[in-house]
């Protein structure tokens, strides 16, 4: 994800605090230390010490999928080693990565040439390549329509793209610059963040048309990231623009909740297994929270490092992965697991 178009994007203090040493004056939002240790060597990655941002799991072929966007390369983690086993390259400014086992198929946006870069995971090869929009950043799958919905964040769209011919079908107009797009599969909605209006947007993908929009409450500024718990139905949007977490009821989509996170919070990542919800920050800070019922109850707020703002969480293992940019001029990926398993 960015933040170079609704806000600048936060900087943490600069160096690494380790793991059991948190700097406790790297955010304002830091309380205590993460439920988290580390569970394996730090992985060196590909590329130049610079951005990453989404991370994708596909616990079928256990493999992780990671957007090194600074250096244009979709990294691929063996989940059962913890080995690199492809660095695929050419997929210029990669902002989002989705695997759909389903399809035995990546999908990853290259936003510097304003499309989606469709990958084998037979092979991990672009088979294929499909416009999507002025920006395109991340991305859901409807399974039963066979569709990519696309969010494009400074073309104000959702980009629908047909999975089956690698062709865009769809252009919805969003109103306003857009954040992240999920798959809800009980109501078979597409829902949006629309950042720039404060918005969650429904739309039906049988017709690829808006059919609702539910407004935020003035405590939420700027929306841009979103993560659904379809099974408890509940949405976890997270409001970059004054660091807060807001826990939506998705069948009255009514606020139940907010919580407060790092400066400038970004991908989200959910651990079904153990109700956890994971949010790493632009500032470096990673916010751990449990689910209960409808309630989240934070375990633990604490900086880790230099725009540490990527996360995803294996659901069998439960282990963490956090690509960090710059370790002693290096990127790395960092391997955690909880300390423990209770609230």
């Amino acid at each position: 994800m960015t933040r170079s178009i609704v806000s600048t994007a936060t900087r943490a203090l600069g160096a690494l605090a380790l793991v059991f040493s948190f700097t406790a004056g790297a955010d304002a939002a830091t309380t205590g230390s993460l439920p988290l240790k580390i569970a394996h060597p730090d992985v060196p990655l590909a590329g130049r010490p610079n951005r990453f941002d989404y991370e994708t799991v596909d616990p079928h072929h256990r493999l992780l999928f990671i957007a090194h966007l600074g250096s244009g390369i979709v990294t691929v983690l063996n989940l059962q080693t913890n080995r690199i086993v492809a660095n695929i390259k050419g997929v210029p400014g990669v902002h989002g990565v989705l695997a759909v086992p389903a399809l035995n198929e990546v999908f990853a946006t290259a936003t510097d040439q304003n499309r989606v870069d469709v990958i084998s995971e037979t092979n991990f090869h672009i088979i294929a390549h499909a416009p999507a929009g002025v920006y395109p950043d991340g991305m859901t799958y409807a399974p039963a329509e066979h569709e990519l919905f696309i969010s494009d964040e400074a073309g104000q769209t959702e980009t629908v793209v047909d999975t089956q011919t690698n062709k865009r079908i769809a252009t919805i107009q969003m109103g306003g610059e857009v954040g992240n797009s999920q798959y809800d599969p009980i109501t078979h909605r597409v829902f949006v963040d629309v950042q720039t209006r404060d918005d969650v947007v429904a739309i039906d993908p049988r017709t690829n048309r808006i059919v609702h929009r539910y407004r935020l409450p003035d405590t939420c500024n700027d929306d841009h990231s979103l993560l659904l718990d379809a099974e408890a139905r509940l949405g976890f949007v997270a409001c970059d623009g004054n660091a807060k977490l807001l826990v939506l009821d998705l069948d009255t989509m009514q606020v139940l909740s907010i919580h407060k996170t790092g400066r400038g919070p970004d991908v989200l990542a959910f651990d079904a297994g153990l109700q956890r919800l994971y949010v790493a920050s632009e500032s470096g800070v990673v916010a751990v929270f449990h689910l209960e019922g409808k309630k989240l109850m934070l375990l633990g707020r604490s900086y880790l490092a230099y725009e540490a703002h990527s996360v995803a969480v294996d659901p069998q293992t439960h282990e963490v992965y956090l690509p960090l940019q710059n370790i002693g001029g290096k990127a790395v990926l960092r391997i955690m697991a909880p300390i423990d398993q209770g609230p």
